[in-house]
């Protein structure tokens, strides 16, 4: 019975798809003059909302059978290439590039934000899968630096020691802390270092600070043993490059989900970049450390709890077409040019 309502349901679709859509189609060309693909461009302003509908595979399907293999092919162009088949659209689609020249470059936009957009999750996974080597100069150069960002005035005693501890890494050797997230992991907290140190610093700081269990009984209340032992407890801060990598986790998770899709085509003007995904980083740190103190756990062992909530929060932000998360740093500020 499954099996026939599926079949069914698959013939409807079929038909819509083939002759009532395409109907559609041919009256709504005929009534407006533009195609699907001009009122797409011409009716959604550069960013998310029109990126995503060009991008939507079943939109694309939709807009003609003939251009399907173009339209398809200039998703995943070398961006050299976006041009000519913006070129070769327009002429199968009859679309004059005279009396039309907004849409060749409102699309062009869209493409390379599209286009950008793949590069940028294969440049991240390569760093991902990247291992951190204390063998290579260049990693252990990165290492060298982010101690000297979060700690400038305290100079560090070996390679291997404990104080690593004091910037949040759980032991004497960091390297073993960057297995999850290999180089990436490093690039983006030496990026929150170097080009956000204030924060970073802020943030650090706060991380290491002593917070005491709450407790709603009065100290007459309690014994000897009690008081001591809740004057004893340790910071129920968080370690900052734990945290660190553990949100450059969740930065990757809304990357290759496409969630973030919505932020990036709202801030990259054309292709975003890794700079973009750092930056990205480094709000989500902030809001991060901002929504640790608003929830107040009682203990460390309420981490994923807490960020488990802090990315459904982020989801259903970037679920608004016209969400940009905004980094507070000047660095962040790029404007859209219309197009």
């Amino acid at each position: 019975m499954k099996h026939f309502l599926r079949v069914v349901t698959q013939f409807f679709v079929f038909l819509y798809c083939k002759c009532l859509w395409r109907g559609l189609k041919f009256v709504v060309r005929k009534f407006t003059g533009r195609c699907e693909l001009q009122r797409i461009c011409y009716n959604n302003k550069h960013g998310a909302r029109r990126t995503l509908k060009i991008g939507n595979i079943g939109l694309l399907l939709k807009i003609t059978y003939g251009a399907v293999g173009l339209l398809q092919s200039a998703l995943s162009v070398h961006p050299d290439k976006v041009e000519k088949t913006i070129d070769d659209l327009m002429a199968l689609k009859k679309i004059n590039p005279d009396t039309n020249p907004q849409l060749s470059i409102s699309l062009q936009a869209s493409l390379f934000q599209i286009v950008g957009y793949r590069s940028l999750v294969a440049e991240v996974e390569k760093l991902r899968r990247e291992p951190y080597d204390c063998e290579n100069p260049n990693h252990e150069d990165m290492l060298m630096k982010l101690w000297k960002e979060l700690r400038p005035d305290t100079p560090l005693t070996g390679r291997i020691s404990k104080q690593w501890c004091e910037i949040g890494f759980q032991g004497s050797d960091p390297k073993t802390d960057f297995r999850g997230m290999g180089l990436l992991g490093l690039h983006n907290l030496l990026y929150f270092a170097e080009h956000d140190k204030a924060t970073a610093l802020q943030v650090l700081h706060d991380s290491l600070q002593p917070k005491h269990k709450s407790t709603h009984r009065k100290p007459s209340e309690m014994s000897k043993s009690e008081w001591e032992q809740k004057n004893l407890d340790k910071a129920i801060g968080y370690s900052f490059a734990i945290v660190g990598i553990n949100i450059t986790d969740l930065a990757y998770s809304l990357l290759v989900s496409g969630a973030l899709k919505t932020h990036l085509y709202n801030v990259a003007p054309e292709m975003p970049s890794l700079l973009h995904f750092q930056q990205t980083f480094c709000y989500l740190m902030q809001e991060f450390h901002r929504f640790w103190i608003e929830e107040d756990p009682g203990d460390i062992m309420e981490f994923n709890r807490v960020r488990s909530k802090f990315h459904r929060r982020i989801l259903r932000q970037l679920k608004n077409p016209d969400m940009a998360l905004c980094p507070h740093f000047s660095a962040s500020n790029l404007h859209l040019v219309n197009l």
